[in-house]
């Protein structure tokens, strides 16, 4: 996966609707055919590699951390790959983890 990422390390998502309706913001990759949730290792880089990922109108979205293990789960349970992207929106090592 690459920079040395545990269960228990600390990654960036995108988040909508924060709140009680808040959900972790899910992608479709067309070429590949897959569901992937795009996560940052630095906050950094998420709010920056956020500005370029689509967005619906009428919601709101924040960048937030999460625990790469609770991420997983999440991802798992809703069919989701994790992504790794960089600031730019590019994927990091060619990382697509379950």
């Amino acid at each position: 996966m690459g920079k040395n990422i545990s269960k228990t390390s600390w990654v960036w998502v995108i988040i909508s609707d924060p709140g009680d309706n808040e959900k972790i913001v899910g992608q479709h990759d067309q070429n590949k055919d897959i569901d992937f949730i795009p996560a940052f290792i630095t906050k950094d880089e998420a709010m920056q590699g956020f500005m370029n990922l689509p967005r619906e109108k009428g919601h709101k979205y924040e960048v937030q951390a999460i625990i790469f293990e609770d991420l997983a789960t999440y991802a798992n349970h809703n069919g989701f790959k994790i992504l790794f992207l960089d600031e730019d929106g590019k994927v990091l090592d060619n990382n697509i983890t379950d």
